[in-house]
């Protein structure tokens, strides 16, 4: 079957008139040019027939019901269904009520009601009265006038309690057939003017005090969410001509254990509140019992942390260089040992030979691999060596060594300077996180309390049980400015709203503390959305009005006022940052470790030094005893 199926729903009482009130149907169904399926609800099983003759001809299935049916069948798919029904029937209140009871008059539904000249429309719009045909209701009375001519009107309701309207959008004769008078087609924009009708509206506040600031733009930082959807449903308002009634929850709505709803999204399923008046996120189990109708608040909350010290994270006195270079170097230091020792063994061998003066009056290197190990570290470390061979060789490989070690030290201290300066990107995840050494805070808002104690996943589980609430301990929500104070020192990582958070980092941070900043999501909802009563007749009106606040720019104006960037990062590397004991940790170990080997071997040689000195007594004292 065709998506766009047109079907139509017929229910006589009389088919006398069935020659005149079935072709005005026909003419009037075929302005929409969608028809392919009939079903009928007749009053007697003879009209049947002759529904069926009339309709099948140019459709393709026609079904006939009776009028007495216990259950009204609910077309799948619902688009492009019309309902046409002789409003002579005795039975046609009791069905209209019955339709009104299901929301058949809703969105996608169209009716067609026929009338004889007896009726006039201020009598039959009391027989309307108590049905709920409001803006997205499309509701045809046609009554008629004569034997050739109808009269056709739509009727609706502003509101529930609103008194019902009458809209003339044409007639039909036998002769011309449906002629319109130009009416606009399209409902929501016929109807969008809703001529000061009040609707209520239902705003989230958790800060009192920002029911004084809702439009001043005063502390945006609190409640910055409900004072940016506050001034857009204020100008969604304009745009339909209604008059906002407001309630205050202080909360958006979660399930007690009764599985009833509380604030925001209680109001909005008990029919309290016709529109949600501040955002909320779009979480499977309320997509149920609510509509959402557009993103207005693009911001979430995540982790806000300075990226850690490069040093925190990795030993930078071995990032200088990568592998190959390492491997390169340590090579280089061994051929070059190697080949010191020999030009320092054929030195001293040669010195039993021949008699060589040494007129530089240094020191020559000692005939020992030990010595040549130390000359070498002793280069290594640029600290030159206290000793030099006395041979053309041999002082042309100390050179040699000394230069090519120049370069590399050169570089190694140039790389260490800038990675003492640099900053780590290797917390990437929520796991990252979990296993690095910061610490966690949360901003303390009513649903950053619903959800983080709530997580089941079990990356966002464990963050929370060890880093947020460890056992034994009080649970880390802060106020904004405490997170962001404590971020500033570094090590932390505070989950709070974008927009608030990164306006005390501009305002707090130094120019250099804003580079380096990162994000992680903790949620795993996306950006909050407006909502609505479930099935709403305002759905569709609303949804466009918030579209053409987006198309004109005042959403990305309002948004732009409360909400703050990302800080940018203008002085990256123009500042300097004190090098701490954690920095210099690698190197710290390197000389405990020396100290602790020194000792030990010092303890060691007076250990050993007084052994040989008790054997020494004892064999010179067991000597005497045999002599």
């Amino acid at each position: 079957m065709d998506s766009r199926t047109f079907l139509i729903c017929l229910i006589f009482i009389e088919i006398s008139t069935c020659k005149i009130v079935l072709p005005m149907i026909n003419d009037f169904v075929e302005h929409y040019n969608k028809t392919q399926i009939v079903l009928g609800f007749v009053c007697r099983k003879n009209d049947a027939l002759e529904l069926v003759k009339h309709f099948s001809k140019k459709l393709h299935q026609v079904k006939a019901v009776s009028v007495d049916t216990r259950e009204l069948p609910y077309p799948i798919p619902p688009t492009y269904v019309t309902f046409v029904l002789d409003g002579q029937c005795s039975g046609a209140k009791h069905l209209l009520l019955r339709a009104d009871a299901e929301r058949l008059f809703a969105t996608p539904f169209k009716w067609i009601v026929s009338y004889d000249y007896s009726y006039d429309v201020a009598d039959l719009i009391e027989n309307f009265t108590e049905l709920n045909l409001l803006v997205d209701s499309d509701v045809t009375v046609a009554i008629m006038e004569n034997r050739e001519t109808f009269s056709l009107q739509k009727i609706y309701k502003r509101h529930v309690n609103g008194s019902m309207l009458v809209e003339n959008i044409g007639n039909w004769t036998k002769r011309h057939g449906f002629v319109d008078n130009g009416y606009e087609k399209i409902i929501y924009k016929r109807r969008r003017d809703l001529k000061k009708t009040i609707l209520n509206s239902c705003i989230v506040i958790t800060n009192n005090d920002s029911l004084n600031h809702l439009t001043d733009k005063r502390d945006i930082h609190i409640d910055s969410i409900a004072k940016v959807n506050y001034v857009l449903v204020e100008h969604l308002s304009d745009t339909v001509n209604a008059v906002l009634n407001y309630s205050v929850r202080g909360t958006w709505g979660y399930k007690n254990n009764e599985s009833k709803w509380s604030g925001m999204i209680g109001e909005l399923t008990r029919n309290e509140a016709d529109i949600g008046g501040t955002a909320l996120f779009l979480t499977s189990d309320r997509i149920e019992i609510i509509d959402y109708i557009a993103m207005t608040t693009p911001t979430r909350s995540k982790f806000i942390f300075r990226q850690p010290k490069l040093s925190y994270v990795a030993n930078v006195f071995t990032l200088p260089f990568d592998g190959l270079v390492w491997a390169s170097t340590c090579a280089l230091l061994l051929i070059m040992a190697m080949v010191l020792y020999v030009v320092v063994k054929w030195e001293w061998k040669k010195k039993k030979y021949v008699e060589i003066a040494n007129e530089s009056n240094d020191i020559e290197i000692p005939n020992s691999w030990v010595e040549v190990t130390f000359t070498t570290v002793a280069v290594l470390c640029q600290q030159g060596s206290s000793s030099i061979p006395f041979s053309i060789p041999g002082r042309i490989t100390l050179i040699f060594l000394l230069v090519s070690l120049m370069f590399l030290y050169t570089s190694y201290s140039a790389n260490i300077v800038a990675l003492l300066q640099s900053s780590s990107n290797s917390i990437q995840t929520l796991q990252d996180i979990l296993h690095s050494r910061l610490d966690v805070g949360v901003d303390n808002t009513v649903f950053n309390h619903f959800y983080f104690p709530n997580a089941t996943e079990p990356v966002r589980r464990a963050l929370y049980l060890q880093k947020v609430a460890p056992p034994g301990q009080k649970p880390k929500f802060y106020s904004i400015d405490e997170g962001i104070r404590r971020m500033r020192e570094g090590l932390f990582a505070f989950h709070v709203e974008t927009g608030p958070g990164y306006k005390f980092v501009s305002e707090t941070f130094q120019e250099h503390e804003k580079c380096g900043l990162q994000e992680i999501q903790f949620l795993q909802v996306p950006d909050p959305w407006l909502a609505i009563q479930k099935n709403s007749s305002y759905k569709k009106m609303l949804k466009v009005g918030l579209r053409l606040l987006q198309e004109i720019g005042i959403q990305g104006r309002e948004v732009g006022l409360i909400y703050t960037k990302k800080p940018q990062c203008l002085s990256r590397g123009s500042s300097f940052i004190s090098v701490g004991l954690v920095d210099c940790y690698p190197a710290a170990v390197v000389l405990a470790g020396g100290l602790g080997a020194a000792v030990m071997v010092l303890l060691l040689e007076i250990y050993v030094n007084h052994r040989l000195k008790y054997y020494s007594r004892k064999w010179r004292r067991n000597k005497r005893i045999r002599q």
